[in-house]
């Protein structure tokens, strides 16, 4: 299997760890009963709970451009180091990225989360050249 293909893979062992830690920081402040019944009326999260929530969400925004250009580059032939770097890049950084978040770490997590959009262009750029 190729590199990139595997790296598709992390990241959606990623996304994983995104929706897990989100919705258990999530739990203590909606409670069971908001969990389990209709969730009719929207309820903000604060603290590290809000926080997870906003990363998720930027996650679930940049992932499908990931794989899309993930999938588009094995399918067209256009693997190569460029590729494979900018994978490396994009899953590294969203992985560095969930704790500085969570942890309310300013200016280095923008820093990371433009590290990875740097990959994420690594892999576009070689679907053009």
């Amino acid at each position: 299997m190729d590199l990139e293909l595997k790296l598709l893979i992390a990241a959606i062992v990623l996304g994983l760890v995104h929706l897990v830690w989100a919705s258990a920081a999530a739990q203590p402040q909606y409670g069971l009963k908001w969990n389990v019944g209709p969730r009719d009326e929207p309820r903000p999260l604060t603290g590290m709970a809000g926080r997870l929530s906003r990363a998720f969400a930027n996650y679930r925004e940049t992932f499908p451009l990931f794989a899309a250009a993930v999938l588009v580059a094995v399918v067209g032939g256009k693997l190569g180091l460029l590729t494979a770097v900018g994978a490396g890049l994009y899953v590294a950084a969203r992985a560095v990225y969930i704790p500085l978040y969570a942890f309310g770490v300013p200016v280095v997590r923008t820093l990371v989360w433009l590290i990875s959009m740097i990959g994420l262009g690594m892999i576009l750029a070689a679907l053009v050249i």
